[in-house]
């Protein structure tokens, strides 16, 4: 029977006690870890969000009712405990932070009992995911998670704290906005007073913060619920936490040095990680074609080499049709694997063909100089030799190749680079490798709509010296935009924004909008525009996945409280679910 805390009032948490509090009453209250009864005495690990303690239950000192009750507690079951801080008689527990204390017990009090939980409370559980999901109550108990949330938390606070010291004002923006037709799908809320209408929840707070710049706020900073209606992976989820700023009168390297400033702030309160500063820049062209990919990780070597030039004349077909097609052939040298069996080897084809590359090719230089490969009957000696030198090719060797188009085949060269990394234990978990990633292509060609997107979104500066470009070749202008990667996550992007009213038109022309379109989407910020706007950039972070990347983690959901799994439902509470029928009327909806 649960008993009331009625008169009693917790002193301390757990690891709050310490030895200065030896032969002082305490009152703790948590949850039983572990009991274990001796006969003569009862010994209980009671846990709370800050660790354990041992209980000492003594029926000379609690009496013959309490210990009675202390031998009935199991795991789960909430106490609250009144007791003397005492050494531990026993032997020291090293791996508790209060290892050389124990309470013993003079007060029992057992505020709820608990059944026996579906899976053991613990780190790192071996349970399975999808049962610690459905009870993901008792699994926000374990203390790694716990531990995880009040680094999150931490997080929160100090960047919310830096900020401010920094001139930025905290200003919430709408949850409810408008649907608009660049970007990722909309979550979308119909309207019970306009049927047939829809609010938007918001990707990014991206259209407000804009216009707070325009109200002249000059340094705007938020931490704010945004949501994608876009499908999952394991540093995504559908609704998300970001850390979003705006700052007025400035330009790119203004944005940088304050966000270098805020993380080097970060790392240092969290991890008492000096990082140096100022981070490494490169260029997305220089990053897509040493590493195949716009957030590189830099942990490790193993980049791209573009061997076309040195192949376009081999007797190899597969090499010279991509080349004469327009596209490229792009290498990856494995240091001293030349020894891999040709069956791990197949296992890397199998992998590049989940990109859509047809096949891998290889050539692995034996120690004694000779060439074992895929397509040496084809080549010369000669031509093998040039191949490997471009490669920079030593004996011990393995040379991994894919011919393709430019995109595909950089593309999935770099995922190669990346899960051979993995497989081969190149990558050191304790290193953070931070890169900013700047001129990005302003548009991108979408096959599937037939024009120009914006890679980043519609407001997007062009940098000054392309705008010529802007009409006969839009896909050479490069944007004044900067993404924030670390170990090879993009953790944060942004860019300067497009401030000049012939620009935005131009740009949205470039989109296939006409201005009318373009009003009817955007017509409270290009208004807004008409009345003195400010030069203006932002950054926005995924809170998140900052937080994954600092703890060394390997999923998102380990560090959101609530997470949604791969297709979006909550196992908790089993969302997304129908509604009532009357909901939907009221709303006007009705189903096909």
């Amino acid at each position: 029977m649960a008993e009331s805390m009625k008169g009693l009032k917790r002193t301390h948490r757990c690891t709050e006690v310490t030895k200065a509090d030896i032969g002082k009453t305490v009152t703790l209250m948590g949850w039983v870890q572990k009991r274990r009864n001796l006969g003569s005495l009862i010994f209980v690990d009671l846990r709370d969000r800050s660790g354990l303690m041992q209980i000492v239950f003594d029926e000379n000192d609690i009496g013959s009712e309490g210990f009675e009750k202390a031998g009935s507690v199991r795991n789960e079951f909430v106490l609250a405990v009144v007791g003397r801080v005492e050494q531990r008689s026993g032997a020291v527990n090293e791996k508790m932070a209060t290892g050389e204390l124990e309470v013993r017990a003079a007060a029992l009090r057992v505020l709820a009992e608990a059944e026996t939980p579906p899976f053991p409370i613990e780190e790192n559980s071996q349970t399975r995911e999808e049962l610690r999901l459905k009870y993901r109550f008792l699994d926000l108990r374990r203390p790694d998670i716990q531990r995880n949330l009040m680094v999150k938390s931490r997080v929160a606070t100090l960047s919310r704290n830096f900020m401010a010291e920094q001139g930025f004002l905290e200003i919430e923006t709408p949850m409810l906005g408008k649907s608009t037709p660049e970007g990722a799908r909309d979550y979308l809320v119909p309207s019970r007073i306009y049927p047939g209408s829809f609010f938007a929840l918001p990707q990014s707070p991206q259209l407000f913060k804009q216009l707070l710049m325009c109200s002249g706020y000059d340094r705007y900073f938020q931490i704010a619920r945004c949501f994608r209606d876009e499908d999952l992976r394991a540093d995504r989820q559908p609704e998300f936490t970001q850390m979003d700023m705006e700052l007025s009168f400035v330009d790119i390297d203004d944005v940088i040095e304050v966000n270098e400033k805020l993380l080097k702030y970060l790392w240092k309160e969290i991890l008492d990680i000096d990082l140096q500063t100022p981070f490494r820049r490169m260029t997305w062209k220089e990053a897509m074609n040493r590493f195949g990919s716009d957030k590189p990780d830099l942990r490790f070597g193993m980049e791209l080499h573009d061997v076309s030039d040195t192949v376009k004349g081999c007797g190899f077909g597969v090499f010279t049709g991509a080349i004469e097609n327009g596209g490229s052939v792009r290498g990856i040298n494995v240091k001293g694997q030349a020894g891999m069996p040709r069956k791990k080897i197949d296992a890397l084809t199998d992998f590049v063909k989940g990109y859509g590359l047809k096949g891998l090719a290889y050539l692995s230089i034996q120690p004694d100089g000779t060439y074992k490969s895929s397509f040496a009957k084809f080549m010369t000696e000669e031509e093998l030799k040039a191949l490997s030198a471009a490669m920079e090719g030593e004996p011990g060797d393995l040379l991994l190749f894919a011919a393709d188009k430019n995109k595909l085949a950089c593309e999935t060269m770099g995922a190669l680079r990346c899960e051979l990394a993995r497989r081969l234990e190149l990558i050191d978990p304790k290193k953070f490798e931070f890169l900013w990633v700047v001129e990005f292509p302003l548009l991108e060609y979408s096959e599937e709509e037939g024009r120009f997107t914006a890679m980043h979104h519609p407001f997007t500066m062009p940098m000054e010296e392309d705008l010529k470009f802007i009409d006969t070749d839009p896909g050479s202008v490069r944007a004044k935009a900067y993404d924030i990667v670390l170990n090879g996550c993009e953790i944060g992007g942004g860019s300067v924004r497009i401030h000049q009213n012939d620009i935005q038109e131009k740009m949205f022309e470039c989109l296939g909008f006409t201005k009318e379109q373009a009003q009817e989407q955007f017509s409270f910020l290009l208004n807004a525009f008409k009345y003195g706007v400010p030069p203006h950039a932002g950054l926005a972070y995924g809170l998140d996945r900052v937080v994954m990347l600092m703890l060394g983690l390997d999923s998102i959901r380990d560090v959101i409280a609530f997470p949604k799994v791969k297709d979006s439902s909550c196992l908790m509470t089993q969302a997304p679910a129908p509604v009532d029928k009357k909901q939907l009327e009221e709303l006007g909806i009705t189903f096909k």
